[in-house]
């Protein structure tokens, strides 16, 4: 039976790695009916909005969905698509695994992370305002609710994935009422999971440990902001944005993305590396259970960025993002 997904090709780039990542998740075979609807830049030249109500009613019916990058105005214009769809939809969870793959330059080798991330609330909550001239007032909003949900998915990953411990970052000496918060949740969900390490890292001490020894980490569990610019400082580790997937998940809802940007300087051309969204498609696969059809396109992936011949401008090669997704629809065979 095919499974209907949504797929959102968003702004700059998007429209090209979607249909890389369209072709090569056909040829693994898995069985997906597409439906493509708008948003960003490109909605709002159609509809006037940049989350258009077609679009949430889409993923609320379908449950899944695949999208590409969407551009932000920095300072102006209309608000995050990518803030407002987690709102809408209440994807209350951002997973990014980060892992190294051969052929792929880093810094670092053995790399195996989970990044998991809060994705309601804290500073994204959006409440801001000017007090007085030349002074704004951001609210920085941390429930128990939220709190516990986000660790107790943290601690059910880690368990269901064969995962040895969770770690817990915070800024609580500082903020001791909202990280503090955060902090007590985590540790009264760890209770619940004796089978399950968990240890604390204050956020600033973190940063400096994952880029001196990030193999002493495993799945780290963080509020909204933190794991915003952690999980980029992750991917920094393993090869950058381009190399590393993403979920956004609900009870029910999941929308699979590229982590990095629409990079408008390159649309058009034709170069654009779909690796993220590749990555973002196996997550999504799995999510389906057409775990086959996910270890095809891996074993692909992994072939063709091991072999070498064939990369983009971003990975040290001239590839184009055509010429990658032939060589990985060839390697599924």
């Amino acid at each position: 039976m095919a499974h209907t997904v949504t797929l959102v090709p968003g702004d700059g780039i998007g429209p090209e790695v979607t249909d890389a990542v369209v072709r090569m998740v056909n040829a693994s075979g898995a069985s997906i009916d597409w439906e493509p609807q708008l948003a960003g830049v490109a909605a709002v030249e159609k509809t006037g909005k940049p989350l258009p109500n077609d679009l949430i009613e889409s993923i609320r019916r379908n449950k899944v969905a695949l999208k590409g990058p969407v551009a932000t105005p920095i300072g102006e214009g209309f608000t995050s698509v990518n803030v407002g769809l987690r709102k809408a939809l209440d994807l209350y969870a951002n997973l990014r695994p980060v892992w190294n793959l051969d052929g792929v330059p880093s810094r670092f080798q053995g790399v195996d992370l989970v990044i998991v991330r809060e994705n309601t609330e804290d500073l994204y909550a959006g409440l801001e305002h000017e007090v007085v001239p030349g002074v704004v007032e951001s609210l920085k909003i941390i429930t128990e609710r939220a709190s516990t949900r986000i660790a107790r998915f943290a601690f059910d990953y880690a368990r269901r994935h064969g995962r040895k411990k969770v770690t817990a970052i915070h800024k609580a000496n500082i903020m001791k009422l909202g990280d503090g918060l955060f902090l007590a949740c985590a540790r009264a969900v760890a209770r619940e999971y004796p089978d399950v390490a968990y240890d604390e890292k204050i956020v600033d001490a973190a940063c400096m440990h994952l880029v001196m020894n990030p193999s002493q980490f495993d799945v780290l569990v963080l509020p909204n902001l933190y794991g915003d610019i952690v999980s980029d400082l992750c991917a920094g580790l393993v090869g950058g944005l381009g190399v590393v997937g993403s979920a956004n998940l609900g009870e029910n809802i999941g929308v699979f993305e590229a982590v990095h940007g629409s990079a408008p300087d390159i649309a058009g051309k034709g170069v654009a590396n779909p690796t993220a969204l590749l990555l973002s498609a196996v997550l999504m696969l799995r999510h389906l259970d057409e775990g086959a059809a996910a270890d095809r396109l891996m074993a692909a992936l992994r072939s063709v960025l091991k072999d070498g011949s064939v990369r983009t401008r971003d990975l040290g090669g001239s590839a184009s993002t055509s010429t990658f997704t032939d060589a990985v629809c060839r390697a599924i065979g």
